[in-house]
């Protein structure tokens, strides 16, 4: 996968998130990754970060959590 893949499915993957909360722990976890030159954002986690993270990935994995693009791209097209 090439750096324009990546970054064309993680905007589609933002696109798809439909809780603010989740949205924004995501939102900072890559805003401290971006300062973070040694690229060691795990390691700087607490441990209560890190069993939120493993959490919402485990969500995401379920079908049912998941809202499909049209309905995100519809509710939020005024920022589109």
């Amino acid at each position: 996968m090439n750096t324009l893949e990546i970054q064309n499915d993680f905007h589609s993957l933002i696109d798809s998130i439909d809780n603010d909360r989740v949205l924004l722990f995501f939102y900072n976890i890559m805003k401290k990754s971006s300062f973070d030159e040694n690229g060691k954002l795990w390691e700087r986690l607490s441990e209560d970060e890190k069993d939120e993270l493993l959490i919402a990935f485990d969500e995401s994995e379920e079908f049912d959590n998941l809202i499909d693009f049209h309905s995100i791209k519809s509710k939020h097209s005024k920022w589109l």
